[in-house]
């Protein structure tokens, strides 16, 4: 005998779905309202007692949110949802301890490194300035800089690419894979052993051969070698995971039109990888210009301006800022400062002006 199951209403379903779906929830001022009770309780504990500062006062109210947090969603609204909301408050949180460095540093940059912006700085050198003399600029310094990135960035942005190209593109077997382990060794190079390999290789091996007087000479050039000696291994793995994000289909596509594999790579997989490219080739200048060893060990530093590349001491704003920041002088903080501020401000223009160019790039489109 069969029975007749009864059919559930509409209204009786919707009415037994909706109270399923229906959970308690946290009003939306609940973190507000507790981000205010653990500063004060925090305020209590610490400034009241005497225990510490504002510093500690801040670790333990960010503590005491954690805990407030958690225990009022695991009383309205469960455990799940508690757990999932403490995963996301310490995501935030994490969030914030990573900037705050970044944005202590600016704001130090900031504040202390305008002390100096003005035409004298840029327009004038250290030469025949003394300890208390007010005036001297980074002018020669900010030439070095860009002469020395520049003559690195030539040299290493062609080689880092090509060398990408044949490890994903060509490369098969041990060869590629050798080649890619000595990569990965020279990313860990301390930068002082580059400046000493290009100082026993080009400044007292190859400068004495074409020198005039046959002796070794210092040069913005040997700068620029070993900087390009660090900016290898970065460019040349950026580049590397750049091409390898390339989808297989487009080569795969290219090649079934009949298109060579060299021209497939210069005219869609350059293309497509070119902004990650351009990103890792923009790191490798910002470690570039922060340099300071390789600069003073092959360049030797100048207080005057050298425009000549080959021959001539040649000064960097990093070797500048170190320099200025050991000189017994009431000014000399603020041309270091101010030298700090001009080489990131230096970074970030030339970061913006690569990005808009790849982005302006016709082969990108």
């Amino acid at each position: 005998m069969a029975v007749e199951t009864p059919t559930p209403t509409r209204s009786t379903v919707g009415v037994t779905d909706a109270s399923q779906l229906r959970t308690k929830s946290l009003p939306n001022w609940t973190p507000w309202v507790v981000v205010v009770a653990a500063i004060a309780l925090a305020y209590l504990l610490i400034n009241l007692t005497g225990a510490g500062g504002w510093v500690l006062t801040g670790v333990v109210a960010a503590a005491l949110f954690v805990i407030l947090m958690g225990a009022a969603a695991t009383v309205v609204e469960g455990g799940r949802s508690a757990r999932n909301r403490m995963a996301t408050i310490l995501i935030y949180g994490a969030f914030v301890l990573a900037l705050l460095p970044l944005l202590s540093v600016v704001w130090t940059l900031l504040n202390k490194g305008t002390e100096r912006l003005d035409g004298n700085f840029f327009n004038s050198s250290m030469n025949n300035i003394g300890p208390f003399d007010s005036n001297g600029g980074a002018y020669h310094a900010i030439i070095g800089t860009i002469e020395q990135a520049g003559i690195a960035t030539l040299i290493t942005v062609p080689l880092g690419i090509l060398g990408a190209i044949y490890i994903v593109e060509y490369g098969r077997g041990w060869f590629a894979n050798t080649i890619r382990f000595f990569v990965d060794v020279m990313t860990g190079i301390p930068s002082i052993v580059a400046g000493l390999f290009i100082l026993s290789f080009w400044v007292f091996t190859i400068t004495p051969l074409y020198s005039s007087d046959g002796f070794a000479h210092y040069s913005g050039f040997a700068a620029g070698l070993s900087l390009s000696v660090l900016m290898l291994p970065t460019v040349v793995r950026s580049s590397e995971e750049m091409l390898r994000l390339v989808p297989t289909a487009l080569r795969e596509g290219s090649y079934a039109l009949g298109v060579p594999k060299w021209k497939t790579i210069t005219s869609i997989v350059l293309p497509t990888a070119g902004p990650g490219i351009v990103t890792g080739v923009m790191l490798a200048v910002a470690r570039a210009c922060g340099e300071t060893a390789p600069v003073l060990l092959v360049a030797g530093g100048a207080s005057a301006i050298n425009f000549n590349l080959f021959d001539g001491n040649q000064s960097s704003l990093s070797l500048f800022v170190y320099q200025q920041a050991g000189v017994a002088s009431e000014f000399s903080p603020g041309r270091a400062w101010t030298a700090a501020l001009t080489l990131v401000v230096l970074v970030l223009v030339l970061t913006v002006a690569a990005k808009l160019l790849a982005r302006r790039n016709k082969l990108a489109r």
